[in-house]
């Protein structure tokens, strides 16, 4: 790098007045300067600066912008001298910029600086972009232009010399990251399609033309899918497919995976239009079958299929049912004639899994081998499951024929009920119930104690028989009934035995934590929790017993089905009771649960009542009454009291305690009034209730007369209507007087769309300028005092123009 023969004579001036004046040693101040002051480098470049000393200074040090001190490095050199230090920067990056620092310090401690400011930039550079770049038709392509540069470039797309504008390409879109996006691309969009990047600051602009190539897949159509022939007869048929697609797809003939080559039997031929032909010559029995022709190209493939038939009517004369034991293996046969042989298939029912010659099935139990026209169908460890019917198919060139068999599967018994405990008591008869299932059916009987019980039954046990079914009822006469019974289930293919125990119930155990709660005068809640054991029979319900304490006589309430909360009722007040309960089954009641004692309340006064009011008709003002607590005795009465507030009158009235409400009339217009309501049972009075009400103004004779014939619905609308129209008024006065409200709001929309538009030719020249209003930042960061407002304009590009706004904020 070359330096300015003015920059050197000032560094060589500086350096001759410091040497004259150190010999002299009249002047002995400290001063720093550097060769620079602010420095633009672009990426990657090198640059140097000199840093020269005036003074005594026994330290020369340089700071980067982070304030750190520099070490030399190997992308930064230090050439220090006694009064002169040359700072080297190689291959600068954008981190390198910055305020760097020099700092001169004398023999007693004190310090001068220099600074220069450095600002480093990236030259515009397009990075590995690829020409030509291929898309499929109908894809959204993504043309890559990749272009660095600060501040960041503006790139612009232009197709055929014309600027790709949103507006104008609906299909066309420029990412933020520059490239340029198509969408649904199809072969008119193909060409050479320029990105060009500029740095308006710099006046720097560059280019790079891109080739898009636009590859359609093969498309292909088949005038004929399927041909007939007859074998043996000398007889031709001509496969055609035409296919089309950019780059012209290759085209080729498959069948059963391979692809076929011209022989003298395959004769391939293309023609003009995308037409490509196979001729099969001299028809055997073996031509028949699938064929495809497969058209292939960048943009991909595909591949059609056509059908050859050769015919000879085939005929199955042999399948026969096949009865088969569980476990062991079944072979099921199928035999058919026809010319030239069939081929055999098979097909299971139940879920229309087919098998061919040679299949075998995942699980390795279904297998397939046939030969001249029979084909055997072997399952081994026949299951319950592929009992069914299997259907066979014979198929050839000419049609098919189909014939179906049964597959039976023999088992052992199987027992289909886990449940073998049961619970009875003397006296009481149990069904005890062997369910089986067996092919063929099986013969039951029924053993105790190696005793076979005969079907006639005995004293006390009786046989119920039915298909895979038998149930011994046994009615327990004494201990010897509980115990162990035997079912035997057998048929031909094996016997099976299943064990049942008949157990003695019990009641159940007692239930515990029986808790009281929400104890009145006259009612209380019992509950409890259940008993541990039930016996081996279900709990039927719980009972629930009390009494006075030092009485005798238990009351008795049944709980309602298992429910562990019962409600005692009819209860005496102030009285101490007794509670126990005990959980009942078909076997009979449990023992009781420990004794709890509770005591009901005591009779008092009631409690003051509720009140609340509601207008009546006319001059009445009807008063309601809500009842709280009775103090254990009813309500005999409420005693009401009422005058007006100017009063010291009161007038009373009386009201049955049964009563919900009380009516007050006659009273006065526009009078206040106090109520004071008391309730009495027969222990007294309870504390009164206080209570206030306001009889409104007269009503307007005109007024009813005018609304009287007007429904519920009219007057509300009325009401809503007039409320609507003051709410305008109050809107166009805000608009008018305040410049706010409805009115104004709708006005300054209806304004900035018609601004928008106006500038929407504007906006689209300055790159779709949007504009933020943003609090004027000082250096370090903090808000400015000044209540001035900076405008940033935000380029579609990503680059930020600021200029000062005259508004305030």
């Amino acid at each position: 790098m070359q330096i300015p023969l003015s920059r050197v004579i000032t560094e060589n001036s500086i350096t001759a007045l410091y040497l004259r004046l150190k010999g002299s040693h009249s002047f002995s101040a400290l001063q720093v300067s550097i060769s620079l002051n602010k420095v633009e480098l672009s990426v990657g470049e090198s640059k140097f600066f000199i840093c020269t000393a005036i003074g005594e200074p026994v330290r020369l040090e340089w700071f980067n912008p982070q304030g750190e001190r520099i070490a030399p490095s190997k992308r930064m050199a230090l050439h220090t001298e006694t009064s002169r230090s040359r700072l080297i920067i190689y291959n600068a990056i954008i981190e390198d910029a910055g305020i760097y620092r020099c700092q001169a310090t004398d023999g007693n401690g004190h310090t001068e600086e220099a600074s220069v400011v450095l600002e480093i930039y990236q030259r515009l550079t397009f990075q590995d972009v690829q020409s030509p770049q291929e898309f499929r038709h109908g894809e959204t392509a993504e043309v890559v232009c990749d272009v660095i540069s600060s501040p960041v470039p503006v790139v612009v797309w232009y197709y055929q010399d014309k600027e790709i504008t949103e507006e104008h390409h609906s299909r066309f879109q420029v990412l933020p990251n520059n490239n340029l996006q198509i969408h649904q691309v199809t072969k008119a969009d193909e060409g050479v399609y320029r990105c060009e990047a500029s740095v308006e600051a710099r006046g720097e602009i560059d280019f790079v033309d891109i080739a898009v190539v636009v590859n359609v897949p093969p498309v292909l159509s088949v005038p004929q899918q399927s041909f007939n022939a007859t074998a043996d007869y000398q007889e031709s048929v001509t496969f055609t497919c035409i296919s089309s697609g950019s780059p012209e797809p290759v085209v080729t003939w498959h069948r059963k995976g391979q692809q076929l080559e011209p022989s003298e039997q395959y004769i391939f031929n293309r023609l003009e239009g995308g037409r490509s032909m196979l001729t099969i010559r001299n028809i055997r029995q073996g031509d028949g079958g699938t064929y495809s022709c497969k058209a292939t190209n960048k943009a991909g493939s595909q591949e059609r299929e056509l059908f050859l038939k050769v015919f000879v009517q085939p005929h199955i004369t042999q399948l026969k049912n096949v009865t088969a034991v569980e476990g062991s293996a079944a072979m099921i046969s199928c035999v058919a004639e026809g010319e030239p042989l069939p081929d055999i298939s098979w097909r299971r029912a139940s879920d229309g899994q087919t098998f061919v010659d040679g299949d075998k099935s995942q699980d390795g139990r279904f297998e397939v081998r046939g030969r001249h026209g029979k084909s055997v169908l072997t399952v081994s460890g026949v299951r319950l499951t592929d009992l069914g019917r299997f259907d066979c198919e014979a198929l050839s060139r000419i049609g098919g024929h189909q014939k179906s068999m049964f597959l039976d599967i023999e088992y052992i018994p199987k027992f289909l009920t886990n449940h073998t405990i049961y619970y009875s008591w003397e006296g009481n008869p149990v069904n005890i119930s062997c369910d089986v299932m067996s092919n063929p059916p099986a013969t039951m009987l029924w053993r105790r104690e190696r005793f076979t019980i005969s079907t006639e039954g005995t004293a006390n046990m009786r046989v119920h028989s039915a298909e895979g079914k038998s149930v011994l009822e046994v009615t327990p006469m004494s201990d010897r009934d509980f115990g162990r019974y035997n079912c035997t289930a057998r048929n031909n293919i094996g016997v099976r035995y299943q064990e049942f125990i008949l157990a003695q119930a019990d009641v159940p155990s007692n239930p515990y934590s029986v808790r009281l709660s929400a104890v009145s005068q006259r009612l209380a809640t019992v509950t409890f929790m259940k008993p541990d054991s039930h016996g081996g029979v279900p709990i039927s319900y719980y009972l629930v017993q009390y009494k006075e304490v030092g009485s005798q006589d238990w009351r008795d309430v049944k709980s309602h089905s298992i429910q562990t909360t019962v409600v005692l009722t009819g209860l005496e007040p102030n009285t101490t009771y007794e509670v126990r309960v005990a959980a009942v089954n078909g076997k009979g009641q449990g023992e009781f649960s420990h004794t709890e004692t509770f005591q009901t309340l005591p009779i008092r006064e009631p409690s003051p009542p509720a009140v609340h009011g509601q207008r009546g008709m006319g001059k009445a003002y009807r008063l309601g009454l809500v009842k709280q607590d009775d103090g254990g005795m009813p309500i005999v009465e409420y005693i009401v009291k009422y005058k007006t507030d100017k009063e010291e009158q009161w007038m009373t009235k009386l009201v049955p305690g049964a009563n919900d409400f009380a009516m007050l009339q006659p009273l006065q217009w526009n009078t206040r009034y106090e109520v004071e309501i008391t309730a009495r049972n027969v222990k007294g009075l309870s504390e009164p209730t206080f209570y206030q009400f306001f009889m409104p103004q007269k009503p307007d004779i005109t007024a009813e007369s005018l609304f009287s014939g007007l429904g519920l619905g009219a007057v509300v609308g009325l009401g809503l209507g007039a409320l609507l129209l003051l709410l305008v008024l109050v809107d166009v006065s805000c608009f008018f007087l305040r410049h706010c409200g409805l009115l104004m709001c709708i006005t300054r929309t209806v304004c900035s769309k018609k601004t928008a538009t106006s500038g929407k030719g504007k906006e689209i020249e300055e790159g779709k300028a949007a504009y933020l209003k943003l609090p004027l930042k000082e250096e370090n960061g903090k808000e400015s005092l000044k209540p001035d407002t900076i405008e940033i304009k935000v380029h579609s590009d990503n680059s930020i123009h600021t200029k000062p706004d005259d508004s305030k904020a």
